[in-house]
């Protein structure tokens, strides 16, 4: 199905790696333009370089918890490609450690990446969507944020809190052609997701892992875990006109694990 994708521009955050860069990737072959964004400068132009076909690409690197640096990112987006059609944050960090294990600069870490800067991006981008009249941003999530999970506690809530954001201003703009909508993925094989498993088996050995392991996918009826590609097609619709009715809601990617 042709998304008539061809031609836009997208700003992609955490677009270096994992489900950024699978977004990234599915986006360019449908001929769009895109500014991929990301904390490790480097990573970020090296996804641009790998971007097949005559895709137009560029990578730099962007804090989204800082507000200078999301505001140079959105003018960077305008400068070299004349506005921002669609916005997909998909920037994160995570932590994995018990709440009352962890501690405040935890939480402002956390909090600071995936909720602030959340909020900083949508400010920056906003503006010039309402101005045009036509606008796609989609938020990643995450199940955790609509259960609860634990060890992910104040993941869970700045999770949560993106969700609630994305739900408001989507009421706020929907007269001025910006939609606005929620992707929340399960368990998907990212290199953050990677990472925290290693120091799950490392904690845990490992005969105590490979128990944890089958457990975990007995809890999603497809039988597998999610892949980068899975969330990229999702939130590859939500962008497209084919989804121009569609706003302030919340699509699960998680296999069948959560069935809200």
């Amino acid at each position: 199905m042709d998304l008539q994708l061809k031609g836009k521009v997208a700003v992609i955050t955490g677009g270096a790696s994992g489900i950024g860069f699978a977004v990234a990737q599915t986006l360019a072959n449908e001929g769009m333009s895109l500014l991929i964004a990301d904390i490790n400068a480097a990573a970020a132009e090296q996804a641009a370089a790998r971007l097949s076909g005559d895709t137009k690409a560029v990578g730099i690197g962007v804090n989204i918890s800082k507000e200078a640096d999301v505001r140079m990112m959105i003018e960077i987006a305008k400068q070299r490609f004349g506005g921002v059609d669609a916005f997909i944050n998909s920037a994160a960090v995570l932590d994995d450690k018990l709440f009352m294990e962890s501690t405040e600069a935890d939480w402002s870490r956390v909090m600071d990446v995936c909720l602030h800067g959340a909020m900083l991006c949508l400010h920056a981008v906003l503006p010039g969507m309402v101005e045009r009249g036509y606008g796609r941003v989609v938020c990643l999530a995450s199940d955790s944020a609509r259960i609860g999970q634990a060890r992910l506690s104040y993941y869970a809530a700045a999770k949560a809190g993106v969700i609630a954001l994305i739900k408001s201003v989507a009421q706020e703009v929907g007269g001025n052609g910006v939609t606005l909508n929620v992707v929340s993925p399960g368990s998907t094989n990212t290199p953050m997701r990677v990472e925290r498993e290693r120091s799950l088996k490392e904690q845990m050995g490992d005969e105590k892992y490979a128990r944890r392991v089958k457990a975990v996918q007995k809890l999603y009826p497809t039988g597998r875990l999610g892949e980068p590609e899975d969330i990229a097609s999702a939130i590859a619709y939500l962008i497209s006109d084919r989804a121009s009715w569609v706003t302030g809601q919340v699509l699960s990617v998680n296999g069948g694990f959560v069935m809200p």
